[in-house]
């Protein structure tokens, strides 16, 4: 018998924000923490790990649950469930490719993790050759990348999940990213879009929920004073905490459909930043009639809105999150 606990009188929204977009919030280091954080006082909220991922913190909480991108994409299409999870069993992929010195700065953070929080890290593996991953941005303006050789993460992962994971960390050789304006507020996120990218294969290989985190052979600690949205990520010379922390209680997958599973017609709405409508998330969205809120203070190089999509008149918009979560309060109340 799984060991969950999930309040079914919430209600369910969904508060996404697309990885390496470029969002004026969402788009640094769990600088959108706080704002799904105020949602999850009157509901359950889905959250993808852009949301509340912030290096050595983590914005998760207990009303939260913590699904990566390809687990949303096909829970909005019906292909899949949610399981609700307490307690996981966490398995840690280690790309070959990181160097033994920086391989001991996560392995001494698994352990700390292990001690302080008491999560169950059942082990790691180090994949048998290298990943091999580079990034880059593309013409659009958004971050993406490759992946040379996947499939020793997911043989790595195979390997955990033997061993009795029930959930997966993975961290991968980064490449130290160009010199541009992201620590000071400015430009995209250049590694989140294959961090995405590399998430979303091995969920998909693995049926597993599986979140990455960069590793940086350059561990120095910048002294200079960053945008407060990507301080997170100048304090640390690791991402793998975040990632641990919201494993800890992240919903399973599952294609069947159980009494206690959580389906896409549990959701009663879908958060976006304003003009990143253009995901399948959306567009499946829209066709059960889940309502979509669209959020004008948050804006992304992408400028896909309702009316690109021909969707006037379907999707809200509100102002601010905060006047999304008063309308949606007022509607629940109402139904009471």
């Amino acid at each position: 018998m799984l060991n969950y606990s999930y309040d079914r009188k919430k209600p369910l929204v969904a508060f996404v924000v697309p990885t390496g977009i470029g969002a004026s919030i969402g788009g640094f280091a769990g600088d959108a923490s706080c704002f799904a954080r105020e949602f999850t006082c009157n509901f359950n909220v889905i959250v993808n790990p852009n949301v509340v991922n912030a290096a050595c913190f983590s914005g998760i909480n207990e009303s939260m649950l913590y699904t990566e991108g390809w687990t949303l994409s096909q829970f909005f299409k019906g292909n899949i469930n949610l399981v609700p999870s307490k307690h996981n069993k966490i398995g840690v992929i280690f790309d070959k490719g990181i160097s033994q010195g920086v391989l001991n700065i996560h392995l001494n953070t698994i352990n700390a993790i292990k001690t302080v929080y008491g999560i169950d890290i059942t082990g790691y593996e180090i994949s048998e050759e290298p990943a091999a991953v580079e990034f880059f941005n593309m013409h659009s303006g958004i971050s993406s990348g490759s992946v040379s050789n996947p499939e020793t993460l997911v043989s790595a992962g195979r390997k955990l999940i033997k061993q009795g994971a029930e959930v997966l960390a993975v961290v991968c050789k980064f490449e130290e990213p160009p010199e541009d304006n992201y620590k000071n507020g400015g430009d995209v996120d250049i590694v989140g879009g294959v961090e995405a990218v590399i998430s979303h294969y091995l969920t998909r290989e693995l049926l597993v929920p599986v979140v990455h985190a960069p590793a940086f052979e350059n561990i120095d600690i910048t002294k200079e004073l960053v945008d407060p949205r990507a301080a997170a990520e100048y304090i640390t010379p690791t991402f793998l905490p975040c990632l641990l922390i919201a494993l800890d209680n992240a919903p399973l997958i599952s294609c069947e459909n159980r009494e206690y599973y959580i389906s896409r017609d549990d959701v009663s709405a879908l958060i976006m930043p304003f003009d990143a409508l253009g995901s399948s998330v959306v567009l499946d969205a829209v066709d059960r009639n889940i309502d979509v809120y669209a959020i004008k203070e948050n804006k992304s190089v992408l400028n896909i809105n309702k009316d690109v999509i021909n969707k006037n008149g379907i999707i809200k918009e509100a102002n601010t999150y905060k006047d999304c979560l008063r309308i949606l309060k007022e509607r629940f109340d109402e139904k009471k």
